[in-house]
């Protein structure tokens, strides 16, 4: 009877095995399918807004607000005309307004970034970890703590109501979390090869411009994508500093749509702001490898 029951629990073993295996398989199976289940909710709650407002640049204003649906009965494609040259000029003139903002203040995080990245990552000097760390610290005050006494100084200088206090600063090394992030990728690249260009005669200069700045291209090009994203939705800075008509960027035009002394023409609006959305999205597509190329280096090593 012994040997019986043995026997018996010996192969009964194997087929209670499986069992437990594809019960295991059917909750790994079913977890699966919950997250992927809150991944797309989560993805349909983001991009509703977006989507509700194309879908509401080719509706009348008066179907705007009443319908929260994205389904489209008529096209009225008159907002797209409307809009382009409803606040006097064409939007034309906004578009390249924030394009030369944008350019400019690319080029500056660019040098500027790069070349205090370098410093602070390759060379020693006096008070350099104070420094660091008021570098450290700038990242933490918002804007509308200096805003104030940087409006002084352009004011006092005569260039308010110009792109210059827009670009400026950005010459300056301004925007100290580009810098903290070159430093990073800066760290991760071995310095072997600035002694190996230094017993070649290669001095810092050399050094940073033939070799560190060609290594740098992920985070180049993530410090170009986040400047040109923030400064084409950037309002609040714009809005100080522009009050000419003629030198209004996109944020402002758009806000210039609503008119709380007379009717505001949100179909315009919502055609000029999917206008708007476009080189944004035209930007991150074309950069996104090196974007999580330069994300995913940063900081690792």
């Amino acid at each position: 009877m012994r040997y019986r029951s043995a026997a018996t629990a010996g192969t009964s073993s194997p087929s209670a095995t499986p069992g437990r295996a594809d019960g295991r398989q059917v909750r790994l199976t079913l977890r699966r399918a919950g997250k992927h289940a809150l991944l797309i909710l989560g993805v349909v709650t983001t991009l509703y807004p977006v989507l509700w407002m194309l879908v509401s640049s080719l509706r009348p204003d008066g179907q705007i607000f009443g319908n929260p649906s994205l389904l489209l009965t008529t096209f009225h494609t008159e907002n797209y005309a409307y809009g382009w040259t409803a606040l006097g000029r064409p939007f034309s003139v906004y578009l390249f307004n924030s394009a030369l903002v944008v350019i400019g203040s690319i080029i500056g995080n660019l040098v500027s970034c790069s070349m205090a990245a370098y410093a602070f990552a390759r060379l020693r000097f006096r008070f350099q970890r104070p420094a660091f760390a008021y570098m450290l610290v700038s990242i933490m005050l918002p804007v509308h703590v200096v805003i104030v006494p940087q409006y002084i100084l352009w004011a006092q200088a005569g260039l308010v109501n110009s792109f210059w206090p827009l670009i400026v600063p950005k010459l300056l090394a301004t925007d100290a979390f580009f810098i903290f992030l070159m430093i990073q990728f800066i760290r991760g690249l071995p310095k072997e090869l600035d002694e190996a260009a230094r017993i070649d005669g290669a001095g810092h200069a050399r050094i940073f411009f033939q070799i560190i700045l060609p290594l740098m291209k992920p985070a180049l090009a993530t410090t170009a994508i986040f400047t040109f994203i923030w400064t084409w939705n950037d309002f609040f800075s714009q809005l100080i500093y522009l009050t000419d008509p003629e030198q209004y960027t996109v944020p402002i035009a758009l806000r210039s749509f609503i008119d709380a002394q007379s009717s505001s023409s949100f179909g315009g609006m919502f055609a000029m702001s999917v206008v708007a959305i476009v080189p944004l999205v035209l930007a991150f597509a074309l950069g996104q490898k090196y974007l999580v190329q330069g994300i995913a280096t940063t900081g690792l090593k």
